[in-house]
């Protein structure tokens, strides 16, 4: 078997075609793309998906909504309201998620990307 093969295999990814594929995706798809990846990790250890308790992690939860929150605040300016809301709509769920798992909840202001958003309220 040979090592050059144009596509690459898990073993030996080829780096140079990869490279330019994202070079074609603009910055703004990036972005969405992880804040949705963060949002759908962030449900998963919420408990919101169908196996629910099964992969249900707080501590981990808050981490991926702190992190999607900074990301969206980061990129408020840089991504369009179009793009924009939905996530922000998104975010808003999961903190309010967030404090209804949790069993001792945060106090306004403390919960995981309130930092970045200000207090959230049901």
């Amino acid at each position: 078997m040979s090592d050059t093969s144009p596509s690459g295999s898990p073993e030996n990814p080829d780096f140079d075609s990869m490279t330019r594929d994202i070079a074609e995706v603009p910055a703004v798809e990036v972005i969405v793309t992880v804040a949705v990846n963060l949002m759908s990790a962030a449900a998963v250890k919420l408990g919101l998906t169908e196996e629910g308790e099964k992969h249900k992690d707080l501590d981990e939860a808050r981490k991926l909504v702190h992190a999607l929150a900074g990301l969206l605040d980061a990129s408020a300016t840089e991504i369009s309201s179009f793009h924009a809301a939905p996530l922000r709509d998104g975010l808003k769920s999961l903190q309010l998620a967030f404090r209804e798992a949790s069993l001792v909840p945060d106090e306004p202001g403390q919960g995981p990307g309130e930092k970045y958003t200000g207090p959230v309220y049901g």
